[in-house]
């Protein structure tokens, strides 16, 4: 069966995951979406639904932190790779499903969260309509997303048009973007936030070709984590700058949902 590059499917994320089937060999996400969520509200007790969930690492956190979760995705490699990681005392439960329609009540939810998942469709509003529905009045929505003015944009563009890129298609956003579409939904903003990687996306995207011509790199080399600590009082002080969401790779935005 061929993909069309201008899909994001189904076919492309199997393939991903039955490529990256060792979740060590897969970049986290630093922890940074249950920092934010952890920032405004406790997680302890709450029903919390992750869309597109990947390998489920935040999730995991989530949940061991006192929430239920519920890590939904609708590759069955990546919910194979969520059950690989969790015991009887997590309590989180992996579905198989779709972010369009997904299977629960209005008003399930204390929190939902995405994180690399909305870039992927022609259609984003609907998810957003789709994650409201399901939230409690009240609840939080949590969507992370590359930035827009970044030079990962250009480099993206470029696989897309020559049908290279790992998930068939992807587009971007600005936070202003993002801020917009959340309240579009009657979401009000809580906080929206940027994040740079660590080790650096040039590195990532370097260690993955030489790994093609059988050249293994370091995930984390020692010097990007050194100069992460030792630098982190300035990262922390620019990122606390809206204008530094227009540098970052990754920016979020909470919402929360009206009463």
């Amino acid at each position: 069966m061929v993909v069309s590059s201008k899909t994001s499917e189904r076919e492309h994320w199997d393939r991903f995951w039955d490529i990256s089937r060792n979740v060590e060999d897969v970049y986290s996400n630093e922890g940074r979406v249950a920092e934010q969520i952890t920032r405004i509200v406790s997680p302890q007790g709450k029903r919390i639904l992750e869309v597109g969930a990947g390998t489920g690492r935040d999730g995991i956190v989530l949940a061991k932190q006192g929430a239920f979760v519920v890590s939904l995705d609708y590759s069955r490699l990546s919910l194979s790779m969520i059950r690989s990681q969790i015991d009887e005392r997590d309590s989180l439960a992996p579905c198989c499903s779709d972010a369009f329609a997904l299977p629960f009540r209005d008003g399930t939810f204390d929190i939902v969260f995405h994180q690399g998942l909305l870039e992927h469709f022609h259609n984003p509003d609907d998810v957003i309509a789709e994650n409201a529905r399901v939230l409690k009045s009240g609840g939080y929505l949590l969507v992370d997303v590359p930035q827009r003015y970044h030079y990962y944009t250009l480099v993206k563009h470029i696989f897309i048009s020559i049908g290279k890129w790992f998930a068939g298609w992807e587009t971007e956003f600005s936070v202003s973007e993002l801020e917009r579409m959340l309240e579009k939904h009657s979401f009000s903003i809580v906080q929206s936030y940027g994040e740079w990687f660590n080790p650096p996306i040039w590195y990532r995207m370097l260690r993955k070709a030489l790994l093609q011509r059988g050249i293994r790199l370091s995930m984390y080399p020692r010097i990007f984590t050194a100069l992460r600590n030792s630098f982190g009082w300035l990262r922390s002080y620019i990122l606390g700058r809206r204008w530094a969401l227009y540098t970052t790779l990754i920016v979020g935005t909470v919402g929360r949902k009206g009463e």
